[in-house]
């Protein structure tokens, strides 16, 4: 595995938050408030309302972030994302025409697969690395950590279940980094706009993967 300059930023910060929300405000809300508990890798999944908006605000705003985009699911999308100023794209699926496009136009891409055949697909098309979703119906870091024999040279990040006190298992059993979206934002916290509370789990998150 040759060490990219997307894969020196994954293992230096280790973990992605990936924010989905049903308005704007709530979703930039959500990128400050892990942004100034230190997380630096910042995911607006598509489907968020104007998301590209967000997209491109988010990179003024937080010039030390890494803003990408996911649940992209076709190229469109894609070209949509890029013209926003994203930075990295995650898909829920292998699809081997956005992997390819996302190589040409030389955005790290991470497909999301499950099964050891849709992961080496995924890998042998091109992507950047990929990502395991959902972990935890798989068995959660036992599932990663029996990748790691077969699949090893194949950079994994789990998604779906991965929490701030199981994170750690993740990392040792082998992922790369870590994807946290409604574990990282309790959806009470999010109702009752408790930023402040949001900010110290990603701080707290920080504490236990480093």
């Amino acid at each position: 595995m040759i060490d990219t300059p997307w894969l020196v930023l994954l293992k230096r910060h280790r973990a992605i938050a990936v924010i989905r929300a049903q308005k704007k405000y709530l979703a930039r809300q959500m990128a400050l408030a892990v942004a100034s508990g230190g997380m630096q890798l910042i995911e607006i999944t598509w489907n968020t309302p104007q998301a590209a908006e967000l997209i491109a605000q988010l990179r003024v705003e937080l010039p030390n972030c890494v803003i990408g985009t996911g649940t992209l699911l076709n190229l469109e999308q894609m070209h949509r994302a890029i013209d926003a100023g994203a930075q990295f794209f995650f898909t829920p699926h292998v699809d081997l025409t956005i992997i390819q496009a996302a190589v040409k136009q030389k955005v790290p891409v991470i497909p999301g697969a499950l099964t050891p055949t849709e992961i080496v697909t995924a890998w042998t098309y091109g992507a950047s690395c990929v990502k395991v979703f959902p972990v935890q119906a798989c068995g959660g870091s036992g599932y990663i950590k029996s990748l790691q024999a077969p699949l090893g040279e194949i950079p994994l990040i789990p998604t779906g279940g991965v929490t701030v006190e199981n994170a750690p298992d993740f990392l040792r059993a082998g992922a790369i980094a870590i994807g946290l979206s409604s574990e990282l934002f309790p959806k009470d916290l999010v109702i009752s706009e408790d930023w402040d509370l949001i900010t110290r789990q990603a701080e707290r998150l920080i504490e236990k993967i480093k």
